[in-house]
């Protein structure tokens, strides 16, 4: 007889790997080895203005302040706008504190009476910006000294509109996940913007064109990843957002609430992703109607489908296999969840489902609450 559930879940866990490992294989094989075909200058010393919100950074605030003071980069040409959104620390103190013995670089701190979230304060803040190229700076984490050298010098190219940083985490995280994860994502963030454009930004360091930020009306203010959306929206007017390989940061990972912290990520992206899915049809721009657009439309199509059905795919295929197994006492079917199990032992096995049950527990989450404004996590600096 047949097991035809066992048929179809063993099809559907086939579709689950098989397409992100070819997409993976593609793009490390194909895109990755590519040159940039970027006109970059590391002589380019634009003026830029890095914002920078903050909430209960009492902690953090007066580090990633020193950090970026630190930058090999003219200090005059150095505009930073801390925007707090009604901390009730000592945030706003400290920073004060710091601009009063740090007279020889420009900062301005903007006090927000009610936080509305990040977007919202970045928006605001873009108000007061006065240089052509604006950095958005999460305080927890740490920009290499050559940062914002190495962000700036790919603007020299008319063609690039945003430049983001590639993630190394302070800590691996439970079982080597976030090591693990951050492996496999930062070879597609390149591969990508090699192809070229990446439609995932990080906000520890993502550089925008302001003209181009001031097109799109500032930063989305309905979803949680107003960085990623941002640069896609960018990469779909014709111009190119890109994560080079050589732009390296350390961000500080929770050791308490981890799971909770990358959902609530997850949610974000998972945001963008259908945000943009709701644009049925999506105008080819008229300063680049090339392959590249289209090479990029594919990123973004697979990109989709790795973050809104892929999950739900492998979720589908066990809860099919569970019901053979309890109700048709299916011993095949019994096998492959225990070798599934078992499997968790490898790391890469356990580093994927850890990411599909936060992309399912994401979705799921947005049901009810889109965490735009979440509650803060405790984070330390190592």
């Amino acid at each position: 007889m047949i097991d035809l559930l066992f048929i179809v879940a063993l099809t559907l866990t086939e579709i689950h790997f098989g397409v992100p490992l070819m997409y993976y294989w593609y793009a490390k094989t194909k895109w990755l080895p590519k040159p940039w075909n970027i006109k970059t200058d590391k002589n380019y010393t634009p003026k830029v203005t890095i914002i920078i919100p903050t909430y209960r950074e009492a902690k953090l605030i007066e580090n990633r302040l020193d950090n970026i003071y630190n930058q090999n980069y003219p200090k005059e040409l150095i505009e930073i706008i801390v925007i707090d959104s009604g901390s009730d620390d000592e945030t706003p103190v400290i920073v004060e504190k710091w601009a009063s013995k740090h007279k020889n670089i420009n900062l301005k701190l903007i006090k927000e009476k009610e936080r509305k979230g990040k977007a919202n304060a970045l928006n605001h803040a873009l108000k007061y910006t006065t240089s052509n190229i604006v950095i958005t700076a999460d305080v927890d984490a740490t920009w290499p000294s050559n940062a914002l050298r190495e962000a700036l010098r790919w603007f020299r190219d008319p063609a690039v509109g945003a430049v983001s940083c590639l993630k190394g985490p302070t800590h691996s995280g439970p079982v080597g996940v976030e090591e693990g994860y951050r492996h496999y994502y930062n070879i597609l963030r390149i591969a990508e913007s090699k192809a070229y454009s990446t439609p995932i930004f990080h906000g520890e360091l993502a550089a925008f064109r302001k003209k181009l930020l001031k097109k799109l009306g500032g930063f989305p203010t309905d979803i949680g990843s107003d960085d990623s959306h941002t640069a896609t929206l960018i990469a779909l007017m014709g111009y190119r957002s890109i994560t080079p390989e050589t732009l390296w940061i350390k961000e500080i990972v929770p050791r308490k609430g981890y799971h909770a912290w990358r959902i609530r990520r997850a949610q974000h992206l998972v945001q963008h992703f259908q945000k943009i899915l709701k644009k049925a049809i999506i105008k080819t721009s008229k300063r680049n109607n090339g392959e590249a657009i289209k090479t990029f439309k594919t990123i973004l199509a697979i990109e989709e489908y790795l973050h809104l059905a892929n999950p739900w795919i492998l979720a589908i295929a066990i809860i099919l296999l569970l019901i053979d197994t309890l109700v048709f006492n299916s011993f095949s079917a019994l096998i492959t969840l225990l070798l599934g199990l078992t499997l968790l032992s490898i790391k890469k096995y356990r580093v994927w489902i850890t990411q599909q049950f936060h992309l399912i527990t994401a979705t799921l989450k947005n049901a009810w609450s889109k965490e735009i404004i979440w509650n803060k996590q405790a984070k330390q600096l190592d």
